[in-house]
């Protein structure tokens, strides 16, 4: 697979354009394994069911633990990201998500999986709000969501490529033999990031943030970030994380439960499986980057994207529920996939534009939270109406989802300069001379 590139703006330096360019190619190869390995999981599922006896309902909780701390890490990596710098908290995500899915290919019990997804989610947890700031130090404004949605397309080609790959690599050699490969390419990602990430832009033109360049953080610079319940209080933003949680419903419930599905109900092998998985997938690459380049053009006004994109979502869910062919289940699962897939990047594009640069890590972590929530609610709860009634109860409760969304983008600032308005109608904290008068 060709590396993504970046056009960059012709008035750039080569300097510059060189930067952004291979910031993109790391981070895009940095997502790709991360969402590799959260992906592994939904496809050993039923290997992993069999071998420790577990009904629908345990396997998605197997899935919720990593969501769980995954979401407990969002804004602590934001914070770690603010105070240590995004490179740094970045090789520490990488290094210590890629031990935890080692491991993961020798748990032996129920227990001992539930408590090695959960560190395996703590360490990835921190990964995305420290990604988000890397690239916002070394991009400028004006580039930063096609950019972005470069990067961010890496998670729709992981799910391409993963089932891809992983499947014929578990019927040969096992289900544990996937987590093992898979930490052998965050390891790999981890030597490149550390070799090859270029130096933030400098100061005044979006530089880094401070302790970017490895020193310690000047005790001036810490203290001049905002503090955390400042940035919480931000109802705004709060709204853009239901909206990522409705987006994420729909992904994270078909991911984890499809290959079940397909399994169970109409007997399709592992490998097969893998092939039919990759069919959304590919849908929802090409409309993340679509999704962006929409978004880039409005200007924000996510509304026109994603309401329509989820009212097709929603209607496609439908139909994919409740028809008993295999064929028309897949085309409509990838029409499902495609729509929602549209939203993904507008949902970012007014808060990373309306944020200030000192916002940038725990604004983005609020953000994410609202996805992961999704991540850690509807696996079990599909499982259970799985186990309750049938899979295709399970599939239609993804249509919530779709209204939630859709709901969210009509409730939310549509520019960045409404976001900005309506983040600063938000209590702040009193100042220090406030308090000592």
């Amino acid at each position: 697979m060709p590396a993504p590139t970046l056009p960059a703006p012709s008035a750039a330096p080569p300097a510059h354009r060189r930067t952004v360019r291979l910031t993109v190619v790391l981070l895009f190869a940095a997502w790709l394994v991360d969402y590799a390995d959260r992906l592994v999981i939904n496809l050993v599922l039923p290997s992993i069911g069999v071998e420790f006896d577990l009904d629908r309902t345990q396997q998605g909780f197997v899935v919720s633990a990593f969501f769980l701390a995954y979401a407990l890490c969002q804004i602590p990596g934001g914070m770690l990201a603010d105070r240590f710098g995004g490179r740094r908290v970045t090789l520490w995500a990488l290094l210590a998500w890629s031990v935890f899915t080692a491991l993961t290919g020798f748990a032996w019990s129920f227990a001992v999986l539930l408590a090695l997804r959960f560190a395996f989610g703590v360490a990835e947890g921190v990964f995305p709000p420290a990604a988000m700031k890397v690239l916002v130090e070394r991009t400028r404004p004006e580039e930063r969501m096609g950019a972005n949605g470069t990067v961010m397309s890496s998670n729709a080609i992981a799910a391409v490529i993963t089932p891809l790959a992983v499947a014929p690599l578990v019927a040969v050699f096992g289900w544990r033999s996937a987590f093992w490969s898979t930490a052998a390419l965050g390891l790999l990602a981890l030597v490149a990031v550390r070799r090859w990430l270029p130096a933030p832009l400098p100061r005044g033109a979006d530089g880094p943030a401070p302790g970017d360049d490895g020193a310690p953080v000047a005790r001036e610079a810490a203290a001049a970030s905002p503090p955390l319940r400042e940035v919480l209080r931000k109802g705004v933003l709060w709204r853009f994380s239901l909206m990522m949680f409705g987006y994420n419903t729909i992904i994270w419930g078909l991911n984890t439960w499809v290959p079940s599905y397909l399994s169970e109900e109409h007997g399709v092998s592992l490998t097969a499986a893998g092939a039919l998985v990759a069919v959304p997938a590919l849908g929802a690459a090409t409309a993340t980057v679509l999704g962006g380049r929409l978004s880039d053009r409005l200007g924000g006004h996510h509304r026109k994207v994603i309401v329509p994109g989820m009212g097709v979502s929603a209607a496609a869910l439908l139909l994919m529920a409740n028809t008993p062919s295999l064929t028309g289940f897949v085309v409509f699962g990838t029409l499902a996939v495609f729509a929602a897939s549209l939203a993904y990047m507008p949902i970012f594009a007014v808060p990373m534009s309306g944020l200030a640069p000192e916002y940038v890590g725990v604004g983005g972590a609020v953000i994410i939270v609202g996805g992961q929530v999704a991540g850690i609610v509807a696996p079990p709860v599909m499982g259970a109406l799985a186990d309750a009634f049938s899979f295709q109860v399970a599939f239609g409760f993804l249509v919530l989802g779709a209204v939630i969304a859709a709901v969210m983008s009509c409730l939310t600032p549509q520019d960045a300069t409404a976001f900005r308005a309506a983040a600063d109608r938000a209590p702040r904290s009193p100042s220090p001379a406030k308090e000592s008068a």
